[in-house]
């Protein structure tokens, strides 16, 4: 493994009153803290007011910066209507440059699909973005009934694939950033 961590940005992409995405986030804030391959930092869109005709603004600077500072990134994203919220289709708009090159992964929830359609969607706009969307991918079905009062009811299935999903996010994180040191990605 490489000898410097990996910058993991875990995005939340819902902005929803009410909503549970940062308790997803934690939960796998967690597993990522179990791994010291990689350091993280969060992005909550919440707290940024990023403009909603994509102009340049300080939310926008400060996304910008965390996004380009990151070897790789994960998405924690609700599924609404089979599809992923539009505060994150804002967010993954509102900066281009600083995507490019990095690998991404999900960790998606909602219903008795946990989110999978969002992912799928969300695999799209990733390869536009010149990202590479690692293969595994987290999918928390019923997630009120996993993240009530009992977090330790997070499926084993779902610890598995978070892992798997880490895997991959380093591989490709460790080979873009020796590649980042010597050639900068072609895709602008």
């Amino acid at each position: 493994m490489s000898a410097a961590p990996i910058d993991l940005v875990v995005m939340i992409g819902s902005v929803r009153s009410g909503r549970i995405g940062p308790s997803v986030a934690d939960w796998f804030l967690g597993v990522a803290a179990k791994r010291a391959e990689f350091t993280t930092a969060v992005v909550d869109v919440m707290d940024l007011d990023l403009p909603h005709d994509l102009v340049r603004s300080p939310s926008t600077d400060v996304l910008a910066n965390a996004i380009y500072s990151a070897d790789a990134v994960v998405v924690v994203t609700p599924e609404y209507n089979h599809g992923y919220p539009g505060s994150l289709k804002t967010a993954l708009d509102s900066v281009k440059y600083e995507w490019r090159g990095k690998p991404i992964g999900f960790v998606s929830y909602g219903g008795l699909s946990g989110g999978a359609r969002a992912t799928e969607q969300l695999r799209q706009v990733a390869a536009e973005l010149h990202m590479v969307s690692v293969r595994d991918s987290v999918a928390i079905a019923q997630v009120r009934k996993v993240f009530g009062d009992n977090r330790s009811a997070v499926e084993d299935a779902a610890v598995d694939a978070a892992s798997r999903m880490l895997d991959q996010l380093w591989w490709w994180a460790a080979a873009a950033r020796e590649m980042r040191g010597t050639d900068p990605y072609p895709g602008r």
